[in-house]
């Protein structure tokens, strides 16, 4: 994570946002109330997503189940009619 004090953010915002877009790299920045967080979208859209899950306990037990099932258990995709 990089981090950075808000007046340094507002010099290089383009080049920084950009470094967070292209590696998902998120940004720290430091103000003298408090700091905040930048994600790429990237990022924050798969945040959101495992939240969602986490929030349906029989969701995230039937991933976590088929996580653990033996490649028996799946067809082939091979055998699938597209």
């Amino acid at each position: 994570m990089t981090t950075t004090n808000i007046t340094n953010f507002r010099k290089d915002i383009y080049e920084m946002l950009e470094q967070t877009i292209k590696y998902n790299e998120p940004i720290n920045i430091s103000t003298k109330n408090g700091n905040a967080i930048v994600l790429s979208e990237e990022d924050y859209n798969s945040l959101i997503e495992t939240l969602y899950i986490e929030s349906i306990p029989e969701l995230k037990k039937e991933l976590l189940d088929r996580a653990n099932s033996s490649d028996n258990d799946f067809v082939s995709e091979d055998e699938v009619n597209w």
